[in-house]
């Protein structure tokens, strides 16, 4: 029997057992929309902007094992998504946008709603496709959910002029993917899996540094299996967090330009660092020339053999899926340990020791006030109200930063939001993608008053599919990353960071028919977070916290600046 390719799009993602098709429709894609109308296996999220759609999906992704898929128009409904792809590009997220395009005998004539998209999406993509066969299409939308969830995952686009969703064929999907050109690598070469052992073994101040391949690769029992069996302090990157747990001693912070001085200490001074997917970027290492003062040897464990040397030279590449690595290298390992070879104790202990002195600086001690609110002191509200196990989307800025040291996660995929791009807009369409995935589970939003009116239409959303999400807005009233830079950096001439003219959010969440409060004393902090997640926990919680207009992120590296060039305080200023 022949399908027309509107049918064949729909049956495919079937196949691929998706659940969730977040989207927006128009003139291109409405032969896809009528074939979603007629049937009842996959669901379609109408968002309010198709930013929303890229992100909400990225955001099932991230808080599955799944791909997430989003469908949108050609022209203007592809270049608005742009943003969402790029986002998810750049945090290597697995991924399928389906978009439409003009005839293909209109391509290239400047048609309505026509665009590039082949060209425009090319720089922020793993791969994209244009179909212009209907004979092509189930194979290309089957090898495009290959490519995003193999190897380094990411996003696939597959581009549809709309008369190939019209024109008909035989429908067969493919059981498996062969492609000649694409072969990743996932098990790592067994002489350098012997280095390592070697250098984990005689390491003296041994360090173990992870990132979001942990996370992507499923691969946190197993990295906590690894650090347990050699009792090695231990760093999450922002993209990593909850890949080892939070609450465990030899877990010393985040490292980076927001780290704490123990975890940039540690990086910076130890003989051996074992790299386990992370990617050692300028916003965790600082200046590379200043990180490479230090003598010390590097295994580095990654997916992708590009990442490997790409900013830090290292001495042990290895090129493999992170959970199969980290499974061979514990085997190894327990083997070493029976035969009786095992770290240097006495070394270990004085590395830990120093560590200690380290963690004594306290580095993310703030000034608690019972007059204005301290961001800090809400997310640590939030973590012992939600204990410790929500989903916690954000969006970018101090908020972030205040979420990511003061919520202290302890699972995977718990902790959502935009680390290589650093988009702001992503936390309301993130935490609707959660909960989507996740009906059952407490979904918090924290945000800031910038952020959140980039993408605030999405409230829209929330309330069409009945999504109870707790809004946490930091209503600082800047632009506070950006102040606190100006701050630091541009003599305090704060330049267009200020926010003249917000809405009353309490209102404008009633307004959308979902419940708002303010709060603005910190002893009623609790009791709005305990009725957000008890009394209103099956309706949307819009919470408008006024926080205090000067406080900064600290610990601080500056741009250019070195690991170990922390600002620790306004009193380093």
């Amino acid at each position: 029997m022949e399908l027309t390719g509107a049918e064949i799009v729909v049956r495919c993602l079937q196949e691929e057992g998706v659940e969730h098709l977040f989207g927006y429709p128009g003139g291109a894609v409405l032969y896809i929309y009528d074939e979603i109308y007629k049937q009842d296996k996959v669901q379609h999220i109408l968002v309010r902007h198709e930013q929303a759609a890229v992100h909400a999906a990225d955001a099932y992704s991230r808080s599955t094992e799944k791909v997430g898929v989003c469908l949108v128009t050609s022209g203007p409904g592809v270049t608005n998504a742009v943003t969402g792809i790029a986002t998810a590009y750049m945090d290597s997220i697995p991924m399928v946008i389906l978009s439409g395009q003009v005839p293909t005998h209109a391509i290239g004539e400047d048609a309505f709603q026509e665009c590039d998209t082949v060209g425009i999406t090319r720089p922020c993509v793993k791969h994209n496709f244009l179909v212009k066969d209907v004979k092509d299409l189930a194979s290309t939308i089957r090898k495009a959910f290959h490519i995003a969830a193999s190897g380094r995952p990411g996003p696939v686009l597959v581009d549809i002029p709309k008369d190939v969703t019209r024109n008909k064929c035989r429908f067969d999907y493919p059981k498996s993917v062969t492609m000649r050109s694409y072969n990743p690598v996932t098990r790592g070469h067994q002489g350098q899996l012997k280095k390592a052992l070697g250098l984990l073994l005689g390491a003296e101040r041994p360090m173990v540094y992870t990132g979001g391949g942990v996370i992507l690769a499923n691969a946190a029992p197993e990295l906590n299996k690894l650090v347990d069996l050699l009792g090695y302090p231990v760093t999450n990157t922002l993209m990593g967090l909850g890949g080892y747990r939070a609450s465990d001693a030899k877990f010393v912070g985040m490292p980076g330009m927001h780290g704490t001085y123990e975890a940039n200490m540690a990086m910076q001074h130890c003989d051996v660092l074992i790299a386990i997917g992370a990617r050692f970027d300028d916003r965790v290492i600082g200046n590379p020339k200043h990180f490479a003062q230090n003598p010390r040897k590097i295994v580095h464990i990654d997916i992708d053999p590009s990442s490997i040397s790409k900013r830090v030279k290292v001495d042990v590449p290895i090129v493999g899926d992170v959970r199969e690595t980290l499974v061979e290298l514990t085997g190894m390992l327990e083997d070493s340990f029976a035969a009786g070879k095992k770290p240097n104790a006495t070394a270990l202990s004085d590395w830990w020791a120093q560590i200690e002195e380290w963690r004594k600086r306290d580095c993310l001690k703030y000034k608690g006030s019972n007059e204005v609110i301290k961001p800090q002191f809400v997310i640590e509200k939030l973590w012992e109200v939600t204990k410790g196990d929500a989903f916690v989307t954000s969006d970018v800025g101090q908020h972030q930063m205040f979420a990511a040291q003061f919520y202290r996660f302890d699972k995977p995929r718990r902790w959502i939001n935009s680390g290589g791009l650093g988009t702001m807009g992503v936390g309301l369409p993130y935490a609707m993608g959660v909960k989507m995935a996740h009906p059952d589970a407490q979904v918090a939003c924290v945000t800031g008053e910038g952020s959140i009116q980039m993408c605030i239409q999405e409230l829209s959303t929330c309330k069409q599919y009945d999504l109870p999400v707790k809004i946490v807005n930091l209503n600082n009233r800047y632009l506070g990353m950006v102040r606190q830079w100006q701050q630091i950096e541009y003599g305090s001439r704060y330049s267009q960071s200020y926010m003249d003219a917000l809405p009353d959010f309490v209102a404008l969440a009633e307004a959308y028919g979902h419940v708002g409060m303010r709060i603005d004393k910190p002893a009623d902090v609790e009791p709005a977070l305990r009725d957000a997640f008890g009394k209103y926990k099956d309706r949307l919680v819009f919470l408008d916290i006024i926080t205090d207009q000067t406080e900064n992120v600290w610990p601080m590296v500056q741009g250019g600046k070195g690991l170990t060039e922390m600002l620790l305080g306004s009193e380093d200023l």
